[in-house]
Order: C-alpha cells, then sequence, then structure tokens
C-alpha cells in the first residue's frame, strides 16, 4: 500500500540521497577567499557564508487551516488512505504523530478532524508561493520537497553589516544553539547575528502574506542550518555559531540523522560496523572509498564532521511533473489503463498550467511489500506523439480526439505487452 507522501518522499529521499553524496564540492560563489585568520578549521566550512534553512510548520495542515480557518483550534489531520500524513499541534498534544494509522489516531484523540490529502494540488501551489516569495530576498533559493527551502543570504548579509556600521546590530534574534554567548568581537559571530534578523525578516513576510509559519536555521553551510532549524519547534529558529557546531554534528545519535545519508546508505554503512557519528569520523577514508568510491568516500566524511560546501542551487521550475497513488487489487491491464486515465487527467491540467511541452512519459510499477519499498520497481517510458503535444492547452483536452484510453495506449504500448498482473 502506497499513500501519495510516501510518494513524495521515497522521490525526495532518493534525489536528497544520491545529491549530497555526488554533488561536486564547489564554492558558492565567486566571492574572494575569506583571509586565513578568518578561516575555520578545515576545509568544508567557510564562516563567509550565511544559510538560512526554512521548514514550514505541519505544512498540509497549515495549508487546509489557511484554506479552512473554523479548523485552526480543532485538531486536524490530514488523511491519505489509512495514516495521518501530517496533524496540527492541536493533535499532537493528544498523542496524534505523523504517519499513524487513522484507527490508533481516532483512540488517542476521538475529537480528531480529518481531512483528506489526497490532491496535492494546494499544498503544491501554496509550496510554489512560498518559494517565489523567498525568491524575492535572494535569487538563491533551494526547494527541497513541499515545506523546506534553503537560502543563501550571505549577500544580504553583506548589505546589511554594510548600512549597519554605524549603529551595528550584535544581538540574535531568536535562539542560539547550545546557550552560547555571543561574541561581538568575532567576524563569524556577527555574521550569523545578521543572519538571524534577516531570517526572522524571511519568517514574517512568510506569515504576513501566505500566513504561513516555520522555523528557521541559521549557519554557515547547509547541512548545520537545516540540522538547526528543529532545534525549537514550532515557529522559532535558531542561530548556530561555528564555536557550537561540533557539538551539533556530534549530538546526532545516528548516522541516518545526517541530511544526505539515506536508507540505501545507511544500510551500507551499517554493513561496515558505522552507525554512530564517531565511528564515520574515526573511519579510514580508504576503507569509505572501497566501498563509495573516493568522491562520495570523502563527502561522506566531510558530512559526518558538519563540513558542506554545496551550494545553495536554485531549483526553478520542475524538470518533471508526476502523478502518483497507491492501488488495492489493480491486477488487470483495463484496470490498469482505468487507474493511468484518472491519473493522465490531473497530469494534463497541471502541464497545461505550466505551459512548457512535455517530451517524454514514464509509467513506474511496483508490487506492494510491507517490507521493502524498493521492491520489484518497474519503468517504461516513451516519446509523447505529436498530435497530443499539441492538444496540450486547449480548453478541454480531455473532449479532443484521440479518447484517453487511446493517448495511453500511444503513450505506453508497453502497458498491454510488458505489464503483468503479477507485478501490479
Amino acid at each position: 500500500m502506497r499513500s501519495l507522501r510516501d510518494s513524495e518522499d521515497e522521490a525526495e529521499e532518493e534525489e536528497e540521497e544520491a545529491g549530497w553524496l555526488c554533488r561536486a564540492e564547489s564554492p558558492s560563489s565567486g566571492r574572494p577567499a575569506v583571509p586565513c585568520s578568518k578561516t575555520l578549521g578545515r576545509s568544508g566550512n567557510s564562516p563567509s557564508r550565511v544559510i538560512v534553512h526554512i521548514d514550514m510548520d505541519c505544512f498540509y495542515a497549515q495549508v487546509e487551516m489557511i484554506r479552512n480557518p473554523e479548523l485552526r483550534n480543532k485538531p486536524l489531520g490530514i488523511q491519505q488512505k489509512y495514516i495521518v500524513v501530517t496533524c496540527n499541534y492541536e493533535a499532537r498534544k493528544f498523542g496524534v504523530t505523523k504517519l499513524m494509522l487513522i484507527k490508533d489516531a481516532r483512540e488517542k484523540c476521538p475529537q480528531l478532524v480529518l481531512v483528506s490529502g489526497e490532491d496535492l494540488t494546494p499544498y503544491r501551489e501554496m509550496s510554489y508561493k512560498a518559494t517565489e516569495l523567498l525568491e524575492e530576498f535572494s535569487p538563491k533559493v533551494e526547494r527541497l520537497g513541499f515545506d523546506e527551502n534553503y537560502i543563501d543570504v550571505t549577500e544580504l548579509v553583506d548589505k546589511k553589516l554594510q548600512e549597519d556600521r554605524e549603529t551595528p546590530e550584535v544581538l540574535v534574534c531568536g535562539h542560539v544553539y547550545n546557550d552560547q554567548k555571543l561574541n561581538v568581537n568575532d567576524w563569524a559571530h556577527t555574521r550569523i547575528a545578521a543572519g538571524s534578523h534577516i531570517a526572522s525578516d524571511i519568517r514574517a513576510a512568510l506569515y504576513n502574506r501566505l500566513g504561513l509559519t516555520g522555523c528557521a536555521g541559521i549557519a554557515s553551510n547547509k547541512l548545520l542550518a537545516k540540522l538547526v532549524s528543529g532545534t525549537h519547534k514550532p515557529n522559532q529558529q535558531t542561530a548556530l555559531l561555528h564555536d557550537s557546531q561540533s557539538h551539533l554534528i556530534n549530538s546526532l545519535d545516528h548516522v541516518k540523522r545526517i541530511p544526505g545519508i539515506g536508507c540505501k546508505t545507511n544500510k551500507r554503512l551499517e554493513s561496515l560496523g558505522l552507525s554512530r557519528i564517531s565511528d564515520l569520523q574515526a573511519c579510514p577514508v580508504t576503507l569509505l572509498e572501497k566501498e563509495f568510491g573516493s568522491s562520495a568516500a570523502h563527502r561522506l566524511q566531510m558530512l559526518s564532521h558538519g563540513e558542506d560546501d554545496s551550494p545553495v542551487a536554485p531549483s526553478g521550475p520542475p524538470q518533471s511533473i508526476s502523478d502518483e497513488d497507491s492501488f488495492k487489487k489493480c491486477s488487470t491491464v483495463s484496470e490498469v489503463k482505468m487507474k493511468m486515465e484518472e491519473r493522465l487527467k490531473n497530469l494534463l491540467i497541471r502541464i497545461a498550467k505550466d505551459g512548457r511541452s512535455p517530451h517524454t512519459l514514464r509509467l513506474t510499477i511496483r508490487q506492494f511489500s510491507p517490507t521493502n519499498k524498493w521492491f520489484n520497481r518497474e519503468s517504461r517510458q516513451c516519446p509523447i506523439p505529436p498530435h497530443i503535444i499539441q492538444n496540450i492547452g486547449t480548453d478541454n483536452p480531455f473532449l479532443l480526439p484521440p479518447p484517453a484510453c487511446d493517448k495511453i495506449n500511444a503513450f505506453c504500448p508497453f502497458v498491454q505487452q510488458s505489464v503483468r498482473p503479477s507485478l501490479l
């Protein structure tokens, strides 16, 4: 059984795991090198950079409460299939948690209000509105799923410190990780402090213009900003000064807590006997190279020390548009074609709104497995026929010939030839 939220998370996990380990370590901008007296001990951190990580609070639930304000003070859960994919903080007071079965959530909180989250459209639209707002502060905004973004505010910090030269702002807005004292004479400290005020402005704009609250982490790189953003929840922010970076990374109880180390990488590390952060830090890089290759091995060790040179990469429009669902007892070609037609309608609406012309369609199926979500995944793809591309964006593409099922046959001739009932 697979929920839409599972689909989003799987794609996100695959992309993040591959991206963080394979990305070349390149400087975030063409800025001049930081003077040696101001560099930290290792090459993976630059105190000149200031990165903000924004994580929206219970995002799906927030969107529903914005759409229907009457839900705001009620325990609310967002339902997909038989699980609560997320819930608001009113529901969490009763012990309801994300990914809890509906029947268990009802036992915890009989007055729980459930809203269907099967249609991701309102969440997707609000997510892009949030990203567009963040881009008004900086062009360097990188999306992580629907509810998270990185923002490189380095240039904003430079500008702020330049403007505040006469009356420098040396107080941190929000929390400081580990309650560390701010040293006003430390250049790196003042940059993080300035970044905390920018993060506060960003969060205020999200709330005032979109009604969204969220947490923020302010640090010298993406990895640390993401880790520290969840220190105080909800609707709060935390700044990480460089003196506490080792404390934060060493406080993690398992290597899988490091962003970028997903399920597959974690299993490979555990097979080497590496489960604690200290294990990975102390592991000879030659051993990691044998398992992961040189680039990924060095990347893993950098991450284990809290080092991350990866730039905030503006995401731009999505390179692919997908629509997924799970189906019970779907085992014949006719049933597959019917379900594909349902998914196709949603895709056509989104493609028409996007305005770009698609060129390839891919169909992925997998057999249900309660223990292994990667089990028996199989994909096929084919070019989209030109006459279908011409119809996309018309007033009503569903009423134009050929019929939807013929479109599906044209899209995926392998359905009748290659999709076996045993795989569904």
